[in-house]
């Protein structure tokens, strides 16, 4: 039996254990959070494809196929993910196939946050942002909406989002509420230990336009 499978008292839907999905934009946090589950217990999917540098150096907890998600028709690989924690990027989570349950911790961010991260990502990179700040953001914001409207209509969906800043700054009750989501069987006080504020580089209030 799986530690997810525990967490929920060793209960099966017809669809199998619930998946757990990490989500969110690029740069909102998803990879320190994939850090906190599976401190707090879970074993996350992922395939060690991409491996830390400067701009993720914990790690990305990364599964390569799942960005194939929109234009695959053959899904059935995310059932191995039953009973684990997948990180799924935001504009992706629409083409999760609907034979599996899930439980969706959805990251946000301050969006001046992660176009700056982003930023930074790709002149790391040597990639050029060739989208302005403000219409991305723009983008994101539709997007954001989009997201909560389709978990409210998805009946196989359970969906919490947890803010980026607020973990960083004192983790505890976010451990304390994704505990309460999963199950009541994670180890609070691993997920706290897991969270590094010295990577917390992009800071609202360090910025030119600070958004709430």
């Amino acid at each position: 039996m799986s530690f997810l499978s525990r967490l929920f008292g060793g209960g099966h839907t017809p669809q199998g254990e619930p998946i757990v999905i990490v989500s969110g934009l690029p740069r909102s946090g998803t990879s320190m959070m994939m850090k906190m589950l599976e401190a707090g217990g879970l074993q996350p999917m992922t395939d060690g494809l991409r491996t830390a540098d400067v701009d993720n150096p914990k790690g990305y907890y990364e599964y390569e196929r799942v960005k194939n998600l929109e234009k695959e028709t053959d899904k059935s690989y995310v059932r191995e993910g039953r009973g684990k924690v997948l990180k799924v990027i935001s504009f992706l989570l629409k083409d999760l196939p609907d034979d599996n349950d899930y439980r969706i911790v959805f990251m946000r961010r301050d969006l001046n946050e992660v176009l700056a991260s982003q930023n930074k990502m790709l002149n790391h990179r040597g990639e050029e942002n060739k989208t302005e700040d403000d219409k991305m953001a723009d983008i994101y914001l539709s997007h954001l909406a989009a997201v909560r409207i389709m978990s409210r209509k998805k009946p196989n969906w359970q969906m919490v989002e947890i803010r980026y800043d607020e973990t960083v700054k004192n983790a505890g009750p976010t451990a304390q509420k994704l505990n309460e989501f999963l199950g009541g069987k994670l180890n609070e006080a691993k997920m706290v230990e897991a969270v590094d504020a010295e990577l917390y580089r992009n800071r609202k209030d360090k910025l030119a336009k600070p958004t709430s």
